[in-house]
């Protein structure tokens, strides 16, 4: 008797003894991992302060409003950022519904069959295709086949097939995280399969939609290589015709044909020349893409908060 209540009590102290190593462990890679995204963010941080006070005496309204020039103190930005600006407006309008409706058609009308699950695959490794790819598909198809030429519809089209796998992947993840049982009371009202989507599985998945669509765009607007690849401009003084005109019917299209360059492709113009103030315009053209970057985060956050409060569970 005396060594079965021995016995016990060595086995709840070698319980209590792995618990609390394990505690430890935990503890200690919550302090590791913390610890490694302090020190990550501190450099990110330092990264970007010392791109910004390179690049601070450059940040002006001329700098804003002037086209690139050979005189480092006349080169501005201006076709650059309407550039990246028309050219995310065109990827946005054509990967979102393309994606979003792909997404939903694969999670919820497409048959869980060998195909759907062979698609499935298909589209998780095309989010980690390098661009340079999609930049060579563009070449061959957009330039060449449909004879689009190097204009921001090219552009548009080819950063669109970049980022279509990432919002097809988290429309996909969005919608599955939505209960069951919100498809089965629809169901139970006598809503049809689109009613249940469109009035109530979209409007609860919107936010994490949302997400993944600022994170394709996020990742779009900074690429370079596809861009240089279909013959995007390094040297630009003229803008493209204007999307509204005075006359009627007042919006036109003849902007999508036009030759363009974005921020990125500005910067790396500069970067590559040997004049060290051409490195502060760089800095200062870096600056301003990132503060797009995050004006573009900060309303889709934005956004977000307004969706999610606007839908009660």
């Amino acid at each position: 008797m005396a060594q079965a209540e021995f016995s016990q009590s060595n086995y709840l102290q070698q319980i209590r003894a792995s618990v609390s190593r394990r505690q430890l462990i935990s503890k200690l890679f919550g302090v590791l991992g913390l610890l490694v995204i302090s020190v990550a963010t501190l450099i990110l941080l330092a990264l970007v302060a010392q791109l910004f006070i390179q690049g601070l005496p450059r940040l002006n309204w001329k700098f804003f409003t002037s086209f690139p020039s050979s005189d480092f103190n006349e080169a501005g930005i201006l076709s650059a950022w309407i550039g990246s600006l028309l050219v995310m407006l065109t990827t946005m309008f054509i990967a979102v519904p393309l994606g979003v409706a792909a997404g939903v058609y694969l999670e919820e009308y497409a048959p869980k069959n060998w195909l759907a699950a062979l698609i499935e695959i298909n589209v998780t490794n095309l989010a980690g295709v390098p661009s340079i790819v999609y930049g060579l598909l563009a070449l061959g198809l957009f330039k060449t086949i449909l004879n689009l030429g190097e204009s921001i519809l090219t552009a548009g089209l080819t950063l669109a097939l970049l980022i279509l796998p990432i919002v097809i992947v988290t429309t996909r993840e969005a919608l599955r995280a939505i209960p069951s049982s919100l498809r089965e009371a629809a169901y139970a009202l006598g809503a049809s399969r689109w009613q249940m989507i469109w009035d109530h599985i979209l409007p609860y998945s919107s936010g994490s939609i949302l997400t993944g669509i600022i994170i394709g765009l996020s990742r779009a607007i900074g690429e370079t290589a596809p861009l240089i690849t279909i013959g995007a401009l390094t040297f630009i003084a003229f803008l493209p015709p204007a999307p509204v005109k005075g006359q009627f019917p007042f919006i036109s299209f003849e902007w999508l044909m036009a030759p363009f360059t974005v921020l990125p492709i500005q910067m790396f113009n500069w970067v590559s020349r040997p004049q060290p103030e051409f490195q502060v315009n760089a800095a200062a053209a870096g600056v301003i893409l990132i503060l797009m970057t995050l004006t573009l985060n900060a309303f889709a956050i934005y956004l977000r908060y307004r969706l999610r409060k606007g839908v009660k569970w």
